[in-house]
């Protein structure tokens, strides 16, 4: 769907056959990462279940294939991954940046941002002024809006593809804290509070309408569209959370991800 600042891909991927089109998305914030293999192995379980015309939960999948059109990005902010998993980059210029940014540390475990210090989930055009206000001003691991929305070729991609896919939901996946957020600034429709209730029956996690907080990717979609969008916080703990909670954390998300297809 387009190219990180390092230049990396942004995959998109696109499955079904329906006219209810429903997106999700993963790695918005790097050090949230473990939110990309639960969604790569609900597509893999997903795609096997439909291959060997076999059910999930009792669900038989391709009835969900025929009235669902599902987009996956699966990786947002793959540079900002890369970084916690793997330390600086090679380039000298960005290296000396980044570790300038985190404060003179190498250790990135708790860096969110892309690998310009700017917060991807901080770039909308929804109230992002009163964001940017109480926020850092300077790039760094976390919170910096950028000097404008849209600024970070990620958060660029991501709108296109918003704009361009005309999505009836968006379900945006980080952790952590076992809640989904649903509203915003009262302008969600009334099927969202519905939909929401039964993501929670089903994974255990508790709705929260409103959080102070804006210029995220599903405060964005819900002004813009006047459209269910969510964003759900796998998992508990400090982030990154550890791949031991991975079983866990994906039997909690599997029941959202199957209702977010056939409610």
């Amino acid at each position: 769907i387009g190219n990180s600042v390092m230049g990396n891909e942004i995959p998109g991927l696109l499955i079904g056959n329906g006219q209810k089109r429903v997106h999700f998305n993963a790695s918005f914030h790097a050090n949230e990462w473990i939110t990309t293999p639960i969604v790569m192995t609900f597509l893999n379980d997903y795609l096997l279940s439909l291959t060997n015309q076999s059910s999930i939960r009792g669900i038989y999948t391709l009835p969900l294939y025929l009235q669902t059109y599902l987009s996956i990005v699966p990786m947002v902010n793959p540079d900002g991954v890369d970084l916690v998993l793997n330390g600086p980059p090679a380039n000298e210029t960005v290296r000396a940046n980044v570790i300038e940014w985190n404060n003179g540390s190498t250790d990135f475990s708790d860096w969110k941002a892309n690998i310009n210090g700017v917060d991807l989930n901080d770039q909308f055009p929804a109230e992002w002024e009163l964001e940017r206000e109480r926020n850092p001003k300077t790039p760094g691991p976390r919170d910096y809006g950028g000097e404008s929305p849209l600024s970070e070729p990620e958060s660029i991609a991501m709108a296109d593809l918003t704009r361009e896919m005309d999505f009836a939901r968006v379900l945006a996946f980080h952790t952590q804290g076992e809640v989904i957020y649903w509203g915003f600034q009262g302008l969600e429709p009334p099927e969202s509070e519905q939909l929401v209730n039964e993501f929670a029956r089903v994974s255990g996690y508790e709705p929260v309408q409103t959080f102070d907080s804006y210029a995220g990717y599903k405060d964005w979609f819900i002004q813009d569209w006047r459209r269910p969008g969510f964003t759900v916080e796998l998992g508990l703990g400090t982030n990154p959370l550890p791949i031991s909670q991975f079983d866990e954390i994906y039997e909690e998300a599997l029941g959202i991800f199957l209702v977010a297809l056939f409610w």
